[in-house]
């Protein structure tokens, strides 16, 4: 039995004793305070009905004590279950308050390190406070300079300011002069520009009519010679072979002629019988070729001999620039309009002679113009034209050369059919088959024009 229990029946027994003896005590009183009366013998009861009060008393008491025991379990059992539940609560709050605990431990623990480092932080800080102080400090000191400067510098502005106004006003000023100026600069280079083109055109003009002048001014006869004798070139020719019983029958010939361009390419010009070549049937073959253009005492190797396609009996030798620049004489442009004036210069290449004669064309012919022996003018010695003299126009251009002592070729260009290489061993060009086949060509020509 539970100890409480045990306490709570003494109490109640002690309790009922208590009650009892009282009771008892008010009985005798009572009985001491009546009056006296008739006596009454009153027979003592038996001690068994004490007894029986008392066991039912205690009965009572008993019932009373379970009834009190089984209210207090359900008491006690009520407590124990609050007891029981408070005691959960405790133990939860307890081992909330351990992990709390260990919560604060770590972050006391995590706070005492921060705290070192907060310690050093606050020293670093410390430090970059008391360095800003001093920039700080220093920056004041800037800015108190700086706004020094700035006054300074706003006064200078403001000085500025007036100078830039001023130096407005003579810009504008200098800007008018300038387009004023650059108005009369434009007026004068447009005045200018058309006195130029006024010269260029003058010029232009000028130069065309000089041209036109010299082309159309007919030279004297005297002064087409005197240039032919300052600027010809003297062809030296020799074709070797041998003959029969081995005899030597190599053949030189020399003659005098002039340089002439068609604009690109240069040559010297003669006729075929200034050369030891013969056109003829059988032709001969030579076994070496050789010569040279001399002028004054300059002298260039001859390298080739071309006949012409339009008549074979006119060859052409043709010439670098650097060979013509060595000889360093007049190279004669072809004429380019030939019938320009009725009349020409013909210049002897070999005897010297030279006169103006007159030229007819020829519809039969007309690659040529014939000679008007009817108007020869002789100037200067012999002047009688054959095959081979030069024929100059009234404005001192090559017009061509005589292929025969009437019939003069017109030269237009110096396109070739036969052409033969020099040196001193040409026997693979076979001359004689090309001699032969050019005879037969002129031998097949007009008969005016043989």
């Amino acid at each position: 039995m539970n100890r409480s229990i045990l306490i709570v029946i003494c109490d109640f027994l002690l309790l009922s004793l208590l009650t009892f003896s009282t009771d008892l005590s008010k009985m005798a009183g009572e009985n001491e305070g009546a009056q006296p009366g008739v006596k009454v013998d009153v027979a003592p009861k038996p001690s068994d009905t004490g007894g029986k009060d008392l066991a039912a008393v205690m009965k009572l008491a008993l019932t009373e004590e379970k009834k009190n025991r089984e209210q207090l379990q359900a008491e006690l059992a009520k407590v124990r279950e609050a007891a029981q539940k408070q005691q959960a609560d405790l133990q939860q709050q307890f081992a909330a308050a351990q992990a709390n605990i260990q919560i604060l431990d770590q972050k006391l623990q995590s706070n005492s390190a921060e705290a070192l480092m907060s310690k050093e932080k606050l020293a670093a800080m410390e430090a970059e406070v008391k360095k800003e102080s001093d920039l700080a400090a220093a920056l004041q000191q800037q800015l108190a300079q700086l706004a020094k400067n700035n006054q300074i510098a706003q006064d200078e502005k403001q000085k500025l300011a007036g100078q830039l106004q001023m130096a407005e006003v003579e810009k504008r000023a200098a800007t008018e002069r300038a387009a004023l100026m650059l108005q009369q600069v434009q007026a004068e280079r447009a005045e200018k520009a058309q006195l130029a083109e006024g010269f260029k055109a003058l010029a232009t003009n000028s130069g065309a009519l000089t041209r036109e002048i010299r082309e159309n001014r007919a030279l004297a006869p005297n002064t087409i010679f005197s240039e032919f004798v300052s600027n010809r070139v003297q062809t030296r020719f020799l074709a070797s072979r041998s003959g029969i019983f081995g005899m030597d029958a190599s053949k030189s010939k020399t003659a005098e002629t002039v340089l002439v361009t068609d604009g690109t390419n240069i040559f010297a010009l003669c006729h075929v019988q200034d050369t030891p070549l013969t056109l003829w049937d059988p032709g001969t073959d030579w076994t070496g070729l050789s010569g040279t253009l001399d002028h004054n005492t300059a002298q260039v190797p001859i390298h080739s001999l071309s006949f012409h396609i339009q008549d074979p009996r006119v060859v052409f030798i043709p010439v670098t620039q650097a060979e013509a620049r060595q000889l360093g004489c007049k190279i004669y442009p072809i004429s380019s309009d030939p019938y320009k004036f009725q009349d020409a210069v013909l210049v002897g290449a070999q005897e010297g002679y030279y006169g103006q004669c007159s030229f007819q064309m020829d519809l039969n012919t007309p690659q040529y113009v014939k000679l008007d022996r009817n108007l020869l003018k002789g100037l200067f010695g012999k002047f009688n034209p054959s095959r081979g003299d030069l024929v100059f126009s009234r404005t001192g251009e090559l017009l061509g050369i005589m292929a025969n002592s009437t019939y003069c070729l017109m030269l237009h260009d110096f396109m070739a059919t036969a052409t033969f290489q020099f040196g001193p061993d040409v026997r693979a060009q076979h001359t004689g088959n090309t001699l032969s086949r050019l005879y037969s060509y002129v031998f097949n020509l007009p008969i005016r024009l043989k």
